[in-house]
């Protein structure tokens, strides 16, 4: 395969991610696009000369990858695996739990997921992340009064 490498700055990358999450999974109206992979969910959004494109199965466990492409070529990516502790939150209740988290943007965290606290009622969403957007690894946990109820472990950076 005789690709031309294609670089993206941290920065570009951090801004085009701050838009791709909010106008995908996080925002509730965004639509879904038709399936990559049998049983795959996926999201995707375009602008300029950078595609975001997220896919994912299951739903009170999931997994799933997030992939930047520049010009067609992919140049990041992200894995990730999540789950319920509870039985008793539902996957809906789930999403209407971590979305808004979602949408309320990284804060000074970096842009693959959420702030670093996010409190809504009785509900704390939290991110922690070693590294920065080139090479990372991450943890976001779902609390309803201090228990933790949903988990996600994410890794990812640069591809070449």
């Amino acid at each position: 395969m005789n690709e031309k490498k294609e670089t993206l700055s941290v920065e570009a990358l951090s801004e085009f991610l701050e838009k791709a999450n909010i106008n995908t999974y996080a925002n509730e109206k965004a639509e879904k696009v038709d399936s990559l992979r049998p049983g795959s969910r996926d999201y995707h959004f375009e602008n300029g000369d950078l595609i975001y494109h997220d896919t994912y199965f299951g739903g009170k466990k999931f997994l799933g990858e997030e992939v930047v492409y520049k010009n067609n070529i992919p140049v990041w990516g992200m894995n990730y695996y999540g789950f319920t502790l509870n039985e008793s939150v539902s996957e809906n209740l789930f999403d209407s739990i971590l979305r808004p988290a979602l949408m309320s943007g990284s804060g000074d965290n970096i842009p693959v997921r959420g702030p670093k606290e996010f409190i809504n009622g009785e509900w704390k969403y939290t991110f922690t992340a070693q590294g920065d957007l080139s090479n990372f690894t991450g943890i976001e946990e779902i609390s309803k009064n201090g228990v933790v109820v949903c988990r996600l472990h994410c890794h990812g950076g640069y591809i070449e």
